[in-house]
């Protein structure tokens, strides 16, 4: 016998063996029942919610600005100052108004004085008028004079009335002065908390075009609001009346809640993304939120109590092997179904959901019982597509 033949018989017993051990191996693992990853319908609480971030602001808050430019004088607020309507928080030099006023007062005076004048000589043009009108009739005096002296009566008449137009010409110009003289206190037109001082004593302001902001007055800081931006995909389950959650940094172990009290519809567009303002009011009695705080807030769409769950990927899971794209078609044409492990063999059962939250999904019809072990992955070593969508197979090399 020649080595070559010898070494051919050697590699097909090699391969024989190879083809038995496979045959057996392969029968070993078809007799070995499949094994599921399994999860129990439970009862649970159910929230379908909107996350997002906004800023803790005051619900009403006033820019106390000047209607006249100059110095401050005095500062009579500063941050956290408690305010009433009328007080006084600011003074801008009032001198150059003061001269102002008194200028005024004294062109009305002078207007006044001007008036009387006028007025005698009103009267004494009327008595001429009258006396020579009379001699006229008996002849005395010509026509010429009487027409004469009718002309001197309405010119001096005409001055009365123009003097009286520039005695209220100067009032308006009074009360303009004394107005702005009373301009230069600065008020606060509410009741509340200074929460920006933007001045100094010796600080010149300017109002001219635009009215400079001297302080930021918020009128209760114990009515807070939470403006939050939400994206224009979840703006649509926003409502007025919903109940919302947030936390902010300084406080991280503390849940404050509040209501959403408006929906903007004006757009916020930053970087080409839009979003909205969808407003949350919140009490704060102890003052803990501060204007400005970065609050991460979740609003409530919907929520179901004590309801029968499962997990979202139950829904996923097909031991036939299809894959997600056919899964839903499926479902669309199907309807929803799970698998249930019964007898050790999986079992497909119609479902009807309704609320989900991402990660369960409540159980709405009466297919599924609580405890029955629904399928959600295969394990290795069984064949079928997990939740995952990934196709399991049987033998592991």
């Amino acid at each position: 016998m020649s080595a070559s033949m010898s070494r051919t018989r050697w590699i097909a017993l090699a391969v024989a063996l190879v083809v038995a051990g496979a045959g057996i191996l392969y029968g070993l693992l078809a007799d070995r029942p499949a094994r599921y990853v399994t999860v129990p319908v439970s009862q649970g609480d159910l929230v379908r919610s909107i996350a997002t971030t906004g800023s803790v602001n005051p619900v009403v808050t006033v820019q106390v600005g000047t209607y006249v430019s100059g110095p401050i004088q005095t500062i009579s607020c500063d941050f956290n100052t408690e305010v009433e309507a009328g007080q006084l928080c600011a003074k801008i030099d009032p001198r150059p108004y003061q001269e102002a006023l008194d200028q005024a007062q004294a062109n009305l005076a002078s207007a006044e004085a001007q008036l009387r004048k006028d007025e005698a000589s009103l009267a004494y043009a009327k008595i001429n008028y009258e006396r020579d009108r009379g001699l006229r009739e008996t002849g005395v005096v010509s026509q010429d004079v009487v027409d004469s002296e009718k002309s001197a009566y309405e010119q001096a008449l005409s001055q009365v009335q123009l003097d009286q137009a520039t005695i209220q010409q100067r009032r308006a110009a009074l009360e303009a002065a004394r107005l702005n003289l009373d301009y230069t206190n600065i008020i606060s037109p509410v009741k509340g908390t200074v929460v920006s001082r933007n001045v100094d004593v010796g600080q010149t302001v300017a109002a001219s075009f635009q009215t400079p902001t001297l302080f930021l007055i918020a009128q209760d800081l114990a009515k807070m609001q939470v403006d939050t931006n939400v994206s224009e995909s979840d703006v649509g389950l926003a409502a007025v009346g919903q109940k919302a959650t947030f936390s902010v940094e300084a406080y991280p172990h503390q849940t404050f809640e509040g209501k959403v009290v408006q929906v903007r519809r004006a757009p916020i567009t930053v970087q080409n993304v839009v979003t909205y303002d969808v407003v949350i009011g919140v009490d704060n009695p102890e003052h803990k939120l501060f204007p400005g705080m970065t609050a991460n807030a979740r609003i409530v769409v919907e929520e179901r109590k004590g309801v029968r769950i499962l997990p979202v990927r139950a829904l996923r899971f097909d031991p036939d092997g299809a894959s997600a794209a056919e899964e839903r078609a499926r479902a669309r044409e199907e309807g929803h179904r799970v698998w249930v492990l019964r007898d050790g063999r999986p079992t497909s059962v119609p479902v009807s959901i309704g609320l989900d939250d991402g990660t369960h999904v409540e159980i709405t019809d009466d297919s599924l019982a609580l405890g029955d072990p629904v399928i959600v992955d295969a394990a290795e070593g069984t064949g079928g597509r997990g939740a995952d969508g990934q196709a399991r197979s049987p033998f592991r090399f």
